[in-house]
Order: structure tokens, then sequence, then C-alpha cells
């Protein structure tokens, strides 16, 4: 990677904005599309740090300003996700290798899943990215469980890290069938969440590296709303600061 570019780091959600800020040396900042581009340093290296919105528009258009105004090397999106795989638990963290767009339905003129001009269904992560994203997150366990006593809610010295397949729509999963539909559609799936597929897919367009890892706020059924909430405001900014303080020594 070129080091000399600057990072790019994205999330949907203020708290965990605030948070990443917190560690490092804010520069400058700059105003564009109703959006805040905070440039900055962490030891040394040069970042920009954005909320993108929620949605895949939003995030989309988070994505283009990014590279087309700020230089950047890669871009890394954080924030959290629900469950779709039984293998997952609240607290875990999820290292995205392949996103798809579950509500993406163009049939019968193309085939469901697919983004109408793409050959295939999904979007891949930068290799490189994920595989530092995973040993990132590995490194920063220990220390979060330590740093968020919440044991008595969630069970987070249990916490592991995955990688593997990312689903987005623009739709909160919070009910049992809807999950278990998902499921059915995309066997393997780890989680559901409502940008990665679409920075993917703009990455993709413009030759731009891409990675991203959320944590599992909630198990995407009807407890969702409630975990989602909870955890969001007492953990998931945690999380992303701690990981992407880790991730910026391995980048």
């Amino acid at each position: 990677m070129n080091l000399r570019k600057r990072v790019a780091i994205v999330a949907a959600l203020e708290d965990e904005i605030a948070q990443i800020l917190s560690n490092m040396t804010v520069t400058d900042s700059k105003l564009l599309a109703g959006r805040q581009f905070w440039l900055a340093l962490h030891h040394g290296r040069e970042v920009v740090v954005v909320l993108s919105g929620i949605g895949k528009v939003a995030a989309a258009i988070t994505t283009a300003c990014l590279i087309e105004n700020f230089e950047v090397s890669h871009i890394v999106y954080t924030g959290v996700a629900g469950a779709v795989s039984e293998a997952l638990n609240i607290g875990d963290i999820v290292v995205g290798t392949r996103f798809i767009q579950h509500d993406m339905d163009a049939s019968p003129l193309f085939e469901r899943f697919v983004v109408p001009g793409y050959s295939n269904h999904y979007f891949d992560s930068e290799p490189q990215i994920a595989v530092n994203l995973k040993e990132a997150s590995e490194r920063a366990l220990m220390d979060l469980v330590n740093l968020v006593r919440l044991e008595g809610l969630f069970n987070l010295r249990s916490a592991q890290v995955h990688s593997g397949t990312v689903l987005s729509g623009d739709q909160f999963i919070s009910s049992s069938s809807d999950r278990d539909r998902l499921r059915l559609e995309h066997p393997g799936a780890l989680a559901v969440e409502m940008e990665g597929a679409a920075v993917a897919q703009v990455c993709s367009d413009y030759g731009t590296k891409f990675g991203m890892f959320r944590t599992i706020s909630d198990s995407a059924a009807e407890q969702a709303e409630k975990d989602f909430s909870l955890f969001l405001g007492s953990v998931a900014s945690h999380y992303s600061a701690m990981i992407i303080k880790e991730y910026l020594k391995l980048c």
C-alpha cells in the first residue's frame, strides 16, 4: 500500500466516529456533500475520518467523495451488524471478505442479487486488508473485554473473530423470519447490515482497495432493536476505536 496516501476510516454512527477521533490528532476538516471529513494523524500516518450516514445510498456518496477528493490509499468501514449465522454471538467481530446486496432483485431481466452491469452477485474486499483487520481484531479483543465490563449483559469474554460473507440492504432486520430467509437465500453468510456492499461496489468501480469489520450487536431477530440500542450505547464505539488503533499499526 502507498504510505504517502491517507487511510480512510468510515463509520455509520456518530458515537463510533467520536471514539476513533479521540485516538488521533485532528489537523483539519472539510465539508463536502453535507458531510464533515476530518483530516488527522495517527502516529505520523495520515488518515481521513468521516461519518457516512445510514444506508447504501448515503454510504456510496460518502465513498465517492473520499476517493475523488482525498487521495486515499484504501477505505476501511466499521460499524455494527446483526448475526445471520447461528455460529455468531453478540460481541463477536466479523471481517467481511465478500459483500452481497440481499435486497437487489432485477429479475427476470437479471439474475436475482446480481447488480445489473456486473457479472457476479458479490463484491470482494482486498485480501491483505482483511488479513490485517482480522489480526487487529484479535489483538484488540483481550483489551476490549477488560475495558467494557458488561459481562452480565453480554458474554463478551467469549467473543471471537470471524471472516466471511456480509449481506447489505436498506432494511433493519429484526424478525427471525426475515433472518431465516436470509440464511436460506445466502448459505454461509455471517452477518447483515446496511452499507458494506454499496461501499464495496463503488470501490470496485474506482479501483480502490476496501475492507470492513463489523461488531455483532444483535441476533437480527425480535430482540434486535433492544440489543442494538444497548450494545451501541455501551460497547460498539470502544470496539471500533481500539480495532482501528491496532489496524493502523499494521497497514
